[in-house]
């Protein structure tokens, strides 16, 4: 069982980070020495254009956003690439566009997949949004049906910052939702906003029966957990089945969480960070009422996407969480112990741009996108 939440100093209480530099070249791709692994880093997929998210279809096949508005098909046979057909119209621009993807658990069956985006309203306006869709991919060019809005963020503002976004599907079946505070800062504490939150809905976008706030006339029902800045990374603990969130901080204090419901994670009242013209954040580190975050960074990594690996590859990273950094360009290794990180190590920093999203693959390798206009799908398999 995962124990609470806790507060660690920054890194200082950490054993040594490394800094990942190559060692050699393979035919196949760059070798690399890790502390616990050597390990081999292919690009199999290149030329995308801002790829912001990851997922794999039963099989191996890939789905892959590119946040100007493109949903990417890549076979795992050939990584070649096809365009699917039936993707929303999305609000390109500044930190939005085509967001997250996530399959559904049964897509075996029911071939559902799930899109986050910044959807456009009214005035020039925006909010986060979810999709539901049927991927259909046969003969001819791969497309969505049936699509259909289950989610949208209330309200639409105008601005391009903070939009979130990551999908989980819980072990219930119900999706979680993060979101950003959408440069609004305050609105974070706002139950009667989404912006700054996690939400948790049904797959067909209604509430679920016991949800924190559904019986509270002033709350919005959908919402899980609040106080919440930028989460760009979502993933369950495959162990225990719980939510664990990475979220942006301003200049300093990128957080991770474990959000439970009804929970208040503090923003913007607290903060291990300060504001970007160094200003204080809210009164402090502490107040009564908020949950600490289970690890932040000071200063920033900009970290995005998230990730926990249970594969064989790696044996001796089971049960380590993975996270990518835009700013810091690197990968995060957290190792883990009863809910806590105990250790830290990163690697590849530097040698592929921005880590914008890291997966686990079927067969137990590590996966990740670089997000630039040359953007690229990378695999990462054990060194020989």
């Amino acid at each position: 069982m995962e124990t609470p939440m806790y507060k660690l100093a920054a890194a200082a209480c950490f054993s040594a980070l490394l800094s990942t530099m190559p060692v050699s070249v393979s035919a196949n791709g760059q070798k690399y020495q890790t502390r616990e692994h050597s390990i081999v880093v292919e690009k199999m997929v290149g030329r995308l254009k801002e790829p912001w998210a990851l997922a794999f279809l039963p099989g191996g096949d890939m789905l892959v956003t590119e946040r100007g508005g493109r949903l990417l098909l890549i076979d795992s046979k050939k990584f070649q690439k096809h365009s699917v057909a039936g993707v929303p119209k999305v609000a390109a621009g500044g930190q939005g566009g085509l967001l997250d993807v996530a399959v559904d658990p049964e897509f075996a069956t029911n071939r559902t997949i799930y899109l986050s985006y910044s959807e456009p309203g009214s005035g020039g306006t925006r909010g986060t949004a979810v999709m539901r869709a049927r991927l259909e991919a046969g003969t001819g060019r791969p497309a969505l049906k049936d699509a259909r809005v289950i989610f949208q963020q209330q309200p639409k503002v105008s601005g391009g910052r903070h939009f979130g976004s990551r999908i989980v599907v819980a072990r219930d079946g119900t999706l979680f939702v993060t979101l950003g505070d959408r440069g609004v800062r305050k609105e974070a504490q706002n139950l009667k906003t989404h912006f700054g939150k996690v939400v948790r809905i049904n797959k067909d976008g209604t509430v679920p029966a016991d949800n924190p706030f559904k019986s509270e006339s002033n709350a919005l029902p959908e919402i899980y957990s609040f106080g919440h800045r930028n989460p760009q990374g979502a993933t369950l603990n495959p162990a225990t089945g719980r939510l664990w969130t990475l979220s942006h901080g301003a200049r300093g204090g990128d957080e991770i969480n474990r959000p439970q419901a009804g929970k208040n994670y503090g923003w913007p009242t607290i903060s291990y960070g300060r504001h970007y013209s160094g200003g204080k954040i809210g009164i402090g580190t502490e107040a009564p009422g908020m949950e600490q975050p289970v690890h932040y960074w000071d200063p920033s990594i900009a970290p995005s996407g998230l990730t926990f690996y249970s594969g064989d590859l790696f044996p001796k990273w089971r049960g380590n969480l993975f996270a990518g950094a835009l700013k810091d360009q690197l990968i995060s290794r957290l190792e883990i112990s009863n809910g806590r990180v105990t250790g830290e190590e990163q690697i590849l920093k530097g040698q592929y741009g921005r880590i914008r999203d890291i997966r686990q693959g079927p067969n137990g390798a590590i996966w990740f996108v670089n997000d630039k206009n040359r953007g690229g799908l990378f695999r990462i398999l054990p060194g020989k």
